[in-house]
């Protein structure tokens, strides 16, 4: 076994790596950025490496200075975790020209995976199934468009250098083909240095079921599956383990199918065969397509480990260092049902766009497992995945995993920042997916629903009143009583941008009578924490500065406002297009005198790896352009001016 290893990653997955060397005696070197100093992932090595500034090109894409750093400290080998150079053949060549151990697969096999087209053709011959579509070199457009339509309508898009959902576009009709090849191109080679895409057959009630393979260069076992389907933009939000409605013998199936993979290119190490597959008439054996293999470590890995008791990180040292694997196929079972849902810092309504902002609380209900890189006072950079956590539960059964999920996500508590745990828990009240009804389309259908702003209650205003006031624990305010009727006290708090103003009234060190518009809340402190109108309500809440957080059911967050400041002319609204975040203008399609209406594209931002377009919110005329193409821009800064058609 090492004795030391250096993590060439961050956040979330490097401390997940670190928290299992640690476990075996192994010491850890953890590699930082400027913007990462003082990062979780840092804290819990026993060594940290400077390599660089923010910007990933510059620090944790330099496999150079990986290297470098390993041998400074005199490591033995490098655990790469998953993206940034996981998947870098050169990298693995470089790392081994070293003298140093990749703690993962070959270059031949990530080489032999790592082009989608190329992977498809070598698993055809390996006897794999594969959906059909076009995956040859010819990148002309014109050509493309032929080739989509003998596949037939509608067709995917997909980056063959990619992976998640960079460079992926859906083309329902001939008529949009063109500019979403010209979108994906785009995406793509900004991700990946490679613009080349190939085309496939779009499923129509698609399952995205994957599975965990594991190799030691000489034999392969699988893990059982994972399913995926629940994707927004093709991005995985809640993955759980084993598939709902899997049947044995297709279990067996792709089993299989998984092992004739990693089998095919001497696979050593942990690895994903991700499939495709046609739910319309149920899970069958003969209904499944080999998409791609992701030759790492997966994000979703711990409701496999979850449901086989195996530690993926453990084995991937222990093959690393030359074991043979540690267990047979038969010495292999499923254990229960495991979810993990994805904590993101991102604005749910604004269209899941990444946010940033430093999480002045964050706290995971005991009884679930938190993979998390950051803590209590971190920032949510810019420059990396806005990811906050990773929360994985696990039961006997699906029903009780998906109640366990449901409740774990409603007791986690976030502030400082805008989150997506809201969304997640809509989605584990889902009735279609609480009876295993799921495919990759879920989410679109029923977006709409899914996204709609939890009601605030009368209970959730008034303990936000209490803490605006210091009342959270009670108080007398022994001022505040005249001869004839308690002292009332009043204060303005916004939610969600609209104010509403409170009239607070204290009745007693533990009764407060608090009026919000024409409803009185009737507030009382007792053993179980404070009643409002006699029930019980929310259990926790805290103030930071002026911001307040009410943890009910996902999170309320308020913002104690200055009665005097108020904004200014409505009227001005919508005239100006604004960076919703900081980001890459990576094109401008409009110029000064342009008309353009409601939902034209104004310009697209690039962002967190991500490119997001920027339309027009109503019909009017370009009074300005205020960026030019390639400009770095932060939050809210002023982008494009609209005016009236007739002010022009």
């Amino acid at each position: 076994m090492f004795d030391k290893i250096l993590i060439a990653n961050r956040g979330e997955i490097a401390c997940r790596v670190i928290e299992t060397a640690s476990r075996m005696g192994v010491r850890t070197v953890a590699v930082y950025s400027d913007a990462d100093a003082n990062a979780k992932h840092v804290a819990l090595a026993d060594e940290a490496v400077h390599i660089g500034p923010p910007q990933p090109a510059e620090s944790y894409l330099k496999g150079d200075v990986m290297i470098a750093a390993a041998l400074a400290t005199g490591a033995q080998a490098i655990h790469p975790c998953y993206g940034f150079l996981s998947e870098n053949p050169d990298f693995v060549d470089a790392v081994e020209a070293a003298g140093l151990v990749f703690i993962g697969p070959s270059a031949a096999a990530i080489r032999a995976m790592g082009l989608k087209d190329a992977a498809k053709s070598l698993m055809t011959k390996a006897g794999v199934p594969v959906v059909p579509g076009y995956h040859g070199d010819n990148q002309d457009p014109a050509h493309l468009a032929q080739e989509a339509g003998k596949i037939g309508y509608p067709v995917l898009i997909k980056a063959v250098a990619g992976g998640g959902g960079k460079g992926m576009r859906k083309v329902g009709a001939p008529a949009d083909f063109a500019q979403a090849l010209a979108s994906a191109r785009s995406e793509a080679k900004t991700a990946f240095g490679n613009e080349a895409v190939l085309i496939e057959k779009y499923v129509e009630k698609p399952r995205h079921i994957e599975m965990q393979v594991f190799g030691d260069g000489k034999d392969a076992v699988h893990l059982f599956e994972r399913d995926c389907s629940l994707q927004r933009r093709h991005q995985k939000v809640i993955e759980e383990a084993p598939a709902p409605g899997m049947t044995p013998e297709m279990r067996s199936a792709m089993g299989e199918a998984a092992v004739k993979a990693a089998l095919a290119i001497g696979y050593k190490g942990a690895g994903t065969i991700e499939f495709i597959i046609d739910a319309s008439d149920g899970l069958r054996a003969d209904r499944f397509w080999f998409m791609e293999m992701n030759t790492r470590l997966q994000v979703e890995h711990p409701v496999t480990e979850a449901i086989t008791g195996v530690d993926l990180v453990e084995w991937q040292l222990r093959v690393a260092a030359g074991e043979a694997l540690p267990a047979r196929q038969a010495d292999l079972a499923i254990n229960g049902h495991a979810f993990e849902a994805r904590l993101y810092a991102e604005d749910v309504p604004a269209g899941f766009l990444p946010a940033t902002g430093r999480l002045t609380h964050l706290e995971f209900p005991a009884g679930a497992r938190a993979d998390s890189g950051v803590r209590a006072g971190d920032a949510i950079s810019p420059f990396y995945d806005p990811m906050i956590a990773k929360l994985i539960v696990h039961g006997p059964t699906r029903a009780v995993a998906l109640k366990r999920l449901e409740r774990a996500l409603a007791a986690t508590e976030v502030a400082g920042s805008v989150t997506n745990l809201a969304f997640l828990g809509a989605l584990a009240r889902h009735e279609g997916f609480a009876r295993g009804d799921v495919d990759t389309g879920l989410i679109e259908r029923d977006l709409a629903a899914l996204t709609v702003e939890p009601e605030v209650s009368d209970a959730v205003r008034a303990m936000a009143v209490l803490v605006a006031l210091g009342l959270e624990r009670g108080g007398d305010w022994s001022t505040g009583f005249t001869l004839w009727e308690p002292l009332a006290q009043s204060i303005v708090l916004a939610e969600g941008g609209v104010e509403f103003t409170a009239v607070a009234r204290v009745l007693s060190p533990r009764e407060v009578a608090i009026t919000i518009g024409d409803r009185c809340v009737a507030c009382r402190l007792g053993a179980a924490g404070w009643s409002f109108d006699n029930v019980v309500g929310p259990a926790n809440a805290v103030r930071i500065g002026q911001d307040i957080s009410v943890f009910a059911g996902h999170g309320f967050h308020f913002t104690l406002a200055d009665p005097l400041q108020r904004l200014g002319d409505a009227a001005a609204a919508g005239n100006v297009i604004e960076a919703p975040m900081p980001g890459l203008v990576k094109a401008v399609f409009v110029s000064a005198g342009d008309v353009v209406k409601t939902g034209d594209r104004l310009a697209i931002l690039e962002a967190m790896k991500m490119e997001h377009v920027l339309t027009s919110a109503r019909d009017g005329v370009v009074a300005e352009v205020l960026v030019a193409e390639g400009a770095q821009v932060e939050p809210h800064a002023a982008l494009i001016r609209l005016e009236e058609a007739n002010d022009a």
